[in-house]
């Protein structure tokens, strides 16, 4: 059990211990995309939607969504966000909203699952104001960019 940082001697849950960690600034990331129809990205751009203004509405999820990530993911620390920048683009060559979120903080844990919750949250938004009018709408390809900070170093994705 030792490997597993989310497990007591016991192997029952817990929360890691950071208390001992130096504060770094630490910065996260994260993507992903909503792949809609030819009428649901109209009616997306043109703000034809009946329930309103979808990227604007899912712009202001995700970053509520970062906020609250500790409330939704066991064992994720409470962090002081610092900043969340999340922009919302549709992208006519793929039929699709992408999402990108950045978050940062100074703290002793990373913003990983912040970015991470971030575009979950917009993509599920999407969905959510979209579904009277398409059902198959596909969320797909979320994932970690990069991230800074931390005793682990930086990182940056590798994309094939």
């Amino acid at each position: 059990m030792a490997d597993f940082t989310h497990f007591n001697e016991q192997g029952r849950a817990r929360m890691v211990q950071v208390g001992e960690k130096d504060e770094t600034r630490r910065t996260a990331v994260a993507t992903g995309r909503v792949l809609v129809s030819r009428n649901t990205f109209e009616l997306i751009r043109s703000g034809g939607m009946k329930k309103g203004d979808v990227l604007t509405t899912a712009q202001i999820a995700g970053i509520m969504g970062a906020k609250r990530t500790p409330d939704i993911i066991p064992m994720c620390h409470p962090i002081a966000v610092s900043g969340i920048d999340l922009q919302l683009s549709l992208q006519e060559e793929t039929l699709s909203v992408e999402i990108e979120a950045e978050v940062s903080c100074t703290g002793r844990t990373g913003v990983e699952m912040e970015a991470l919750t971030a575009v979950s949250i917009a993509a599920l938004t999407v969905y959510d104001m979209c579904k009277a009018v398409q059902k198959d709408m596909v969320i797909s390809d979320i994932r970690l960019l990069s991230k800074t900070g931390g005793i682990h170093g930086d990182y940056i994705r590798e994309e094939n």
